[in-house]
Order: structure tokens, then sequence, then C-alpha cells
């Protein structure tokens, strides 16, 4: 449905207050512009509406917007690319009794992630099993 040059990043469908909102995140190498985003939704939209049994039975909101500045990881691919990148990491089980990372990605081999991070005032590496990872994302080094 989404071909090149973009590249579909997340698809999320979440409530939001009394409205549910279909999230389409997309990129391409240069980036997003409004009039990208506005060509896919005209594209998107009634392909969605040609999909039986209706996936989304509610009314929803179709939203086709960039990842921005912190687009998530979602794939292995993914993180290989982020590999020297700033990157924030939550895990399902904690390591040293710390259950989200933010630092530099250092490498990734497909198995296990190495994060240079600070704790306090200190550079220390962590290297976590991807297993164990529940959500990735690019960060902004504040």
């Amino acid at each position: 449905m989404i071909k090149a040059p973009f590249e579909l990043v997340d698809v999320e469908y979440e409530k939001m207050g009394s409205d549910f909102i279909l999230s389409i995140l997309v990129d391409k190498p240069e980036g997003i512009t409004v009039e990208d985003t506005a060509e896919l939704t005209d594209i998107i939209s009634p392909l969605l509406d040609t999909i039986k049994p209706d996936p989304f039975p509610d009314q929803y909101m179709l939203e086709v917007s960039s990842p921005g500045l912190e687009r998530p990881l979602k794939t292995k691919e993914a993180l290989e690319n982020a590999v020297g990148s700033y990157i924030n990491v939550s895990l399902y089980k904690a390591i040293d009794k710390v259950k989200i990372f933010e630092g530099d990605l250092v490498s990734f081999d497909g198995e296990n992630l190495v994060i240079d991070f600070m704790d306090k005032t200190r550079h220390k590496q962590v290297e976590i099993p991807y297993e164990i990872v529940s959500k990735a994302r690019m960060a902004v080094k504040l």
C-alpha cells in the first residue's frame, strides 16, 4: 500500500478521549512534507474502506504523519540502522534494577544491543538482550 520512496514506520490504533485514532507513521530519506501526508491520506483512506470485514468498526480519525525526532525502532533492521544514534530503550525485565536506558547505541548484532549511557557523571555500557526490549525509539539528547 505504501510504496518507495516512502517507508511505513508504524501503525497505531488507539482511543483518545471518546475518539478512535488510526495513526500511520511514514518517512522517506529526505523527510516527509505536508503535501506528502495529504497525498498519502488521499491514497490510504479509500483503500481502508475496501477491507472486509472492517477492521475498524467504530468511527475513527485517520492521521498520516512523520515519525518525528523520536521515531520508533520497531524492527531489528531499524536498530541496525540506528547504531551510532542516541536512543531510548524500555525493557520487559530490569537490568541492575533499571528498566529504561537512554544513550548512544554502540552496537547491535541482531541478538544484543550495547548502549553507552551516563550514570550520574560516569559513562557506562550495558548489554541488553533484544528479547527483553519492549520498546525502542530514537531520542533527543538534551
